[in-house]
Formats: structure tokens, C-alpha cells, sequence
């Protein structure tokens, strides 16, 4: 029997909407679970790895930028984090969307993207300078590399996962 159009329709947003909304979950459940290694001028940030969501599906931007507001309240930055680094990451994941779209292998969107994001740290860095005269350079340094290394580790776990499950649903 078939379902008549603008239920399937309903359906299908309703389970886009559950995916996002896990997603952002995700991301914020293993921001503040790993706290002590998530903020600061010298962090990794695991859960940076679903920044590889959108590489699947564009609807992952949102619910990563979302995620990341979310986690944002937990800072010790306040207002001024939750502007820099979610509109940081909303600009980014756009980016990253944009210069891998031609790009057919996995494996060099996700590193182009984690080369990206890892160059992107100067907003936190100001942001840190700005807040606190912290060392600009320094922590663009510590917090880029920080960037680089969890975003290489959620790599191996997003691209696994990807093989098994389809992340473009």
C-alpha cells in the first residue's frame, strides 16, 4: 500500500531531523564528557571529528555548528565564545564543503578539510588574545596542532564508520 506523498515527505524531514539532532548530541556529549581536554589554549577537541559529517551530507552543517554553540555554554568564555566559535565553525564547515565538492576520494576530502580546520585556529587564538593578552601566535600554534591531531584521529574513526554506515543518508 502506498503512503500518500506529504507523509513519506513528513517522514523523511522528521528522520533527517533525528540524525542532525544525534549528531549535535554527539558533539556535545563528547565535548563536555572530555572537558578537561576540549577548551583552553591547549586542546583536543575529539568530537572536532564530526566536522567530517558535512563531507557527507550538507544537512551535518548545521547540526555540528549547533553542537558546537551547545558545548560553547559549557566554556569559561561566555558570550564571546559562543559567537567566535560557532560562527568560526559555520564558516569553516562551508568552506570545507565548498573546496572538496569536486573532489571524489574520501580520504583527501577529509585531509584537505582537517588541513583547513586546523588553519582556521587563528579565531580561537584572537579569540583567547582578546579575552585574555594571551600570546596570539603561540596559541594559534598549540591550538592548531591540538586541531590537527584530533581531527587526524576522527578521520580514522568517521571514514570507518562511513564504510559501514551511509553517513550521505
Amino acid at each position: 500500500m502506498n503512503q500518500p506523498t506529504h507523509q513519506v515527505t513528513s517522514q523523511s524531514k522528521t528522520l533527517e531531523l533525528v540524525r542532525s539532532a544525534i549528531v549535535a548530541a554527539l558533539y556535545v556529549v563528547i565535548t563536555v564528557v572530555l572537558a578537561p581536554i576540549s577548551y583552553g589554549a591547549i586542546q583536543v577537541r575529539l568530537s572536532e571529528m564530526f566536522n567530517f559529517m558535512p563531507l557527507y551530507n550538507k544537512r551535518y552543517i548545521w547540526a555540528v555548528t549547533i553542537g558546537v554553540f551547545i558545548s560553547n555554554l559549557f566554556s569559561q568564555n561566555g558570550v564571546v565564545d559562543l559567537i567566535v566559535g560557532t560562527l568560526s565553525t559555520l564558516v569553516v564547515l562551508l568552506i570545507n564543503v565548498k573546496v572538496t565538492a569536486n573532489m571524489t576520494s574520501m580520504k583527501k576530502k577529509m585531509a584537505v578539510s582537517t588541513m583547513i580546520c586546523a588553519v582556521s585556529m587563528f579565531t580561537i587564538s584572537g579569540e583567547l588574545t582578546f579575552l585574555y593578552d594571551a600570546p596570539f601566535f603561540f596559541n594559534w600554534l598549540t591550538i592548531g596542532i591540538g586541531e590537527f591531531i584530533a581531527m587526524a584521529i576522527g578521520a580514522v574513526i568517521i571514514y570507518t564508520v562511513g564504510k559501514k554506515i551511509d553517513l550521505t543518508k
